[in-house]
Parts: C-alpha cells; structure tokens; sequence
C-alpha cells in the first residue's frame, strides 16, 4: 500500500503514443490501485472523429474530461485511490480533473516528437493515427510549477520511468516480492 492516507487519483499524461497506458498500468500494480483508461471513456462520436484524423476540440472534449473527474471521485468516495491514463494535454484540462473529490496528481510523460512518432510507428489497433501527433504537440501545455505533479522524461524502459515518477512523487510501493 502506499503511505497516501486520503484516496489519489494519480494521472498519467502526455500525447497519443508516450506509454501513458504501460506506465499507469505498471503505477497501478506497484501502488496496488485502480487504473482506468481514459480513451474507454471516450464516446463513440470522439473516436470515429479521431478516427477519421479529425481532432478533439475543447467542446468534444469537455464531456469525457467530466466522466474522468467523476469517475476519480465516485473511486475516492470509496476510499479508494486510481490511475489514470488521459492525455491531458491543456492545463485547462487539468484543472477540470483536478476537481475531482480527492488530491489529484500528475505525471507529464515528457519525450520529443521524433521519439514519440518512433513509438506511434510500433502500435496498432488503436484509433488514434499518427497524422494527429502534430495537434497533440501544437495543444500540449507541459506541467506548469504550480501543478501537483512531476515530469518525467521518456529515455528509459516503463518500469524505470514508473519508478522515478512514483519516487518523485513520494508514492513509491515496496517493490513486490
């Protein structure tokens, strides 16, 4: 468990292909918490859009971001603390999890468009295409100093970068045995 004594709810965040997925999923284990996927949340207009190239406006956004800050708070009604892989890309954004009824923190997975396209080369079966990468980058506003969270930059293996953000973060689990 971790020393956190009020639920968390812990949002990994970055554009389309960082590993936002593989490094909630590796902070869920380690933390022993809830992970959620936010793309899941997604309704099935924003995906076709993607889909099709089209990006998210704030207003197509503006639902699914409400469903994650609700979704964090029903967990933390429950006592109970979660991951979260969202983008989350403007601070605007952010500000609206942060709303959510428990402490909500941030890990900005931060790497350069050449090594993020590397990475969006690799995957498949997912709706997002890489011709979209550029109007994530053109909407990224990093972490500011005044945001509960870290940046962490993508030069290692998810489990190294896992355990620094957990680390900095203060939130790091025992390692399992």
């Amino acid at each position: 468990m971790t020393p956190t004594a009020a639920p968390t709810g812990l949002v990994v965040m970055g554009v389309s292909g960082c590993g936002k997925s593989t490094v909630a999923r590796l902070a869920a284990e380690r933390l022993g918490w809830e992970m959620d996927e936010a793309d899941d949340f997604h309704p099935p207009q924003n995906v076709a859009r993607m889909a099709r190239g089209v990006p998210l406006t704030d207003h197509d956004r503006l639902p699914w971001l409400t469903a994650l800050r609700d979704r964090m708070s029903a967990r933390a009604d429950g006592g109970r603390s979660t991951v979260l892989a969202c983008s989350a890309l403007k601070r605007s954004y952010r500000d609206l999890l942060r709303g959510a009824r428990c402490r909500v923190r941030f890990v900005f997975l931060d790497g350069t468009p050449q090594a993020v396209a590397e990475r969006l080369a690799g995957r498949s079966g997912h709706f997002m295409p890489a011709s979209l990468l550029e109007s994530q980058f053109a909407d990224l506003e990093p972490l500011a100093g005044d945001e509960d969270g870290v940046t962490v930059a993508l030069t290692g293996a998810p489990e190294e970068i896992t355990g620094e953000a957990l680390g900095r973060l203060g939130l790091l689990a025992p390692p399992p045995a």
